[in-house]
C-alpha cells in the first residue's frame, strides 16, 4: 500500500511515516501543500494522509483538487480541532475518514488500513492463494507448513500479487507500490525481492514470472502454467 503524508510538522509527520513504514507500507512525505499537490499529481497513492492546516496551499483546498480530480486515492483529514462542526465540515470537502489530532497511532494506522480496503478493486484483509493465507492486518502469511518470517518489502511484494487476483503485475508497478518515493528506478532490488521471497515460499512454488512482462500468482482454477524456473525468473 502506498500512503502520502502531507503534515508541516516535520517532527510528527516524520513519525508518522516511520510508524507506517514499520507497518510494511510505502510512504512518502510532503511538508507543504504544494508539494503534496505534486506528489498527488505524478503518483497513485492509496491513501493521504492529509493535514487541513497546511502553509502555502491549504488541506481543504488540496482535498478539494484530489475529489474532483476523481483519482482512486482516499484521503484520512488530521486537525487539531476536534468539534463536531470542523469534522463535518473536514468530511464534506470529500475527505474519507477523520481524526483529531493527538491521536492514538494504533488507531491512524487501523483508518490508513481501512481506506486502503476500500480503495478500487477493492482488497480483502485476508488473501489466499491455494494453500497461502496472507493476513494484512496482523501481517501474518501462512502455508500448512506453519508461518512464515518475511521481511516488510517480501510482504509487501506478495500482498500486492495475491491482492492483483492472477493479473500480471510488472517489476515497475511492485516498485511504485512497494517502495516509497527514494528507491531507484533502475535497481534489481524487486527482482532480488521476488527471488528471496520464493525461496522462503517453498514449493510447490506459487509465483509465476511472465517474461518481458512481470508476475503473478495464478488465481484459483488458473488453467495455464508459466514459466517458474530459475531460468525464466528475472
Amino acid at each position: 500500500m502506498r500512503i502520502l503524508v502531507v503534515e508541516d510538522e516535520q517532527p510528527l509527520a516524520d513519525a508518522v511515516a516511520r510508524g507506517l513504514r514499520r507497518e510494511g507500507l510505502a510512504v512518502d512525505i510532503a511538508y507543504d501543500g504544494p508539494d503534496g499537490q505534486e506528489k498527488a499529481a505524478v503518483t497513485r497513492y492509496d491513501v493521504i494522509v492529509l493535514d487541513r492546516d497546511l502553509p502555502r496551499l491549504s488541506g481543504d483546498e488540496l482535498c478539494r483538487e484530489i475529489v474532483a480530480s476523481e483519482a482512486l486515492t482516499r484521503v484520512l483529514m488530521l486537525t487539531a480541532s476536534g468539534s463536531v462542526e470542523d469534522r463535518v465540515e473536514g468530511l464534506s470537502l470529500g475527505a474519507d475518514d477523520y481524526l483529531a489530532k493527538p491521536f492514538a497511532f494504533n488507531e491512524l494506522v487501523a483508518r490508513v488500513r481501512a481506506l486502503g480496503r476500500r480503495s478500487t478493486p477493492a482488497v480483502p484483509p485476508v488473501l489466499t492463494a491455494t494453500e497461502l493465507v496472507l493476513d494484512s492486518a496482523r501481517r501474518r502469511v501462512r502455508r500448512p507448513g506453519g508461518e512464515m518470517d518475511l521481511t516488510r518489502k517480501e510482504f509487501g511484494v506478495l500482498e500486492v500479487l495475491l491482492a492483483a487476483d492472477g493479473a500480471v503485475v510488472s517489476s515497475e508497478e511492485l516498485l511504485e507500490r512497494v517502495w516509497d518515493e527514494h528507491a531507484d528506478p533502475f535497481t534489481t532490488t524487486v527482482r532480488v525481492t521476488v527471488m528471496t521471497l520464493r525461496k522462503k515460499l517453498g514449493e510447490p512454488g506459487v509465483i509465476d514470472t511472465v517474461v518481458g512482462s512481470g508476475y503473478r500468482i495464478p488465481s484459483a482454477g488458473a488453467e495455464v502454467v508459466l514459466d517458474t524456473s530459475d531460468a525464466g525468473r528475472s
